[in-house]
């Protein structure tokens, strides 16, 4: 993506910063190497495993009943089926008018309960009060667990087991299959009709994109927008790009990667670096968007902005079936609809 994934102060600097309290008594109060096939499968009740992304198997006496997520790792498992057993969320949840913020998918965000709206906001005693069993994020540095703040980390790892998936490095449709394993050692139904229907769909929209990559050769930047810099993403870290990239997709890889390797990041004044046909801007809520950027002179001279060759990308993608083939749906519309400018 363009924006910083890793957890690095760099990131954090982009994302809004708020604050957790200690959680003294509470943590005594809320006490208590195998393959993820092992975990049991639509299992409601019994003894539960599942071993992560960080190859950390996790073990309970009985499928987790009460879990607290990511908002879009929340999301992912809705979609999935896996509702009920969700009972709070962490990360973007609600816009400011109290809607859903996009991140959220399906989830009813009025009937879970909202740990931390934005990074570093999880507060961990109302985390405790929840009596999690099970704490689910992604993960886009090896061991590092998305919108778990460093400095109260081992206070919430201490209320509950914490299952991490990875989030980056692999193409997009694998960890969507990891989530869909998970989904169901928590019980969900992978043969479910919106299950099925949903991968239908996921399936049709890449062939779609795939054709159009083929037909239409043009050159796609994945990109970024903050008041002082523009992020080209390089699309050999991030899922999603690496997925379009694979279905033909002609992304541009910037030369010159910060440290992390998940972008670039250039000034305003070389924003014009890389010519490219088509722009998929950062369309999270923390990211500028095409009419915050009009008054910057730069951005308006870029072929694709001249040619309102701009489509929205969700960066952080949703990693499902039913969350990611929209994505891909719309990015196919824009690459059959482009013409070559750059």
């Amino acid at each position: 993506m363009s924006t910083p994934r890793s957890v690095t102060p760099t990131r954090r600097g982009i994302l809004a910063a708020g604050g957790a309290l200690g959680i003294g008594a509470l943590l005594a109060a809320c006490g208590g190497d195998k393959s993820s096939g092992d975990a049991k499968s639509g299992a409601k009740n019994g003894a539960w495993s599942f071993t992560d992304d960080r190859k950390v198997t996790v073990s309970l006496k009985n499928v987790p009943q009460r879990i607290v997520a990511f908002t879009g790792t929340a999301a992912a498992l809705h979609d999935f089926g896996i509702d009920d057993q969700i009972v709070g969320v962490f990360g973007p949840t609600k816009l400011k008018d109290g809607t859903a913020d996009p991140q959220a998918g399906g989830l009813d965000v009025d009937k879970v309960t909202i740990i931390g709206n934005a990074y570093n906001q999880f507060n961990v005693e109302k985390y405790a009060g929840l009596s999690p069993d099970l704490l689910v994020t992604n993960m886009y540095e090896p061991g590092a667990l998305w919108f778990v703040p460093d400095d109260s980390k081992d206070k919430i790892t201490q209320l509950a087991e914490s299952v991490a998936l990875t989030s980056s490095r692999v193409p997009l449709v694998k960890i969507i299959e990891r989530y869909a394993e998970l989904a169901r050692s928590l019980g969900a139904d992978l043969k479910a009709k919106q299950v099925t229907d949903a991968k239908a769909r996921f399936e049709k929209a890449s062939e779609s994109l795939r054709k159009a990559a083929a037909s239409h050769r043009i050159k796609v930047l994945a990109c970024s927008g903050s008041p002082d810099l523009f992020y080209a993403s390089n699309p050999g870290i991030s899922a999603d790009l690496m997925y379009y990239k694979s279905l033909g997709v002609d992304l541009i890889v910037p030369d010159h990667l910060d440290k992390g390797g998940y972008f670039e990041s250039l000034s305003w004044e070389n924003a014009d670096k890389y010519q490219a046909d088509v722009l998929m801007l950062d369309s999270r809520t923390a990211t500028l968007q095409p009419k915050d950027l009009a008054a910057k002179p730069s951005w308006a001279k870029l072929p694709a902005v001249k040619s309102g060759q701009i489509t929205p990308w969700s960066s952080e993608p949703r990693f499902s079936y039913a969350g990611s083939a929209p994505l891909i749906e719309a990015l196919a519309k824009a690459v059959e609809n482009a013409k070559k400018v750059s």
